[in-house]
């Protein structure tokens, strides 16, 4: 089962991926994990991908797509696999559809995890971010036992500045420039499964599973 999260930032789609990933026994894939598995291991792409990323410029689509390509070919994706993060464009979903069509194999599933934008501002100006361990927490949701301090290293919890209203607001629009698209991709395709990713995580979860099987 190959499958691709879309949905935009903060709409809960990477806790659906690890959630689906457990289920299945197959990897949950973000481009992040990506690039620092191959500039940790100082690859040919990572060493690529890095001078990039150490110039403030963004991975260009065909490195980004080799990266991705490179790693869906490895043992741990031959059940298959949850790409979150990827693609972000229809450039870079036509780049991927045709370097798995080499392959004779094709996106079964594109799983939309669909929010407003009113919800998901909401939502991340309450996340907070450890800024010992890294752990995250929601105010609401899912906060602390003693507010402001982590859980597990004690350290003070903090508002990420890309979890800032103004930041969501931008990333947002950066989203709806140029990632909403492809809903309508690979909904031609046949391959789209939109969710109201403002239920519960648990229903959120049942609904994708019930198409899943």
């Amino acid at each position: 089962m190959k499958i691709i999260m879309l949905g935009a930032p903060g709409a809960g789609k990477g806790t659906q991926a690890k959630k689906l990933s457990e289920k299945y026994g197959i990897p949950h894939i973000s481009t992040g994990d990506i690039f620092r598995a191959n500039i940790k291991n100082n690859t040919e792409l990572g060493q690529k991908a890095k001078g990039y990323m150490d110039a403030g410029q963004l991975v260009p689509d065909e490195l980004v797509v080799d990266l991705v390509v490179d790693r869906i070919k490895e043992k741990d994706c031959f059940k298959g696999f949850i790409l979150d993060g990827f693609p972000r464009t229809i450039p870079q979903a036509e780049a991927l559809d045709y370097a798995l069509n080499n392959q004779n194999e094709k996106i079964d599933y594109a799983i939309n995890v669909d929010v407003p934008d009113e919800n998901i501002i909401n939502r991340m100006g309450g996340r907070r971010a450890c800024v010992g361990c890294g752990a995250t927490y929601h105010v609401v949701n899912m906060p602390p036992k003693k507010e402001g301090i982590c859980d597990h290293c004690g350290e003070k919890l903090v508002l990420r500045e890309d979890d800032k209203p103004e930041t969501v607001k931008k990333r947002l629009q950066v989203y709806h420039d140029q990632t909403k698209p492809l809903i309508e991709y690979y909904d031609k395709k046949g391959s789209l499964l939109t969710v109201d990713g403002t239920l519960d995580i648990n229903v959120v979860f049942e609904k994708i599973t019930e198409v899943l099987g």
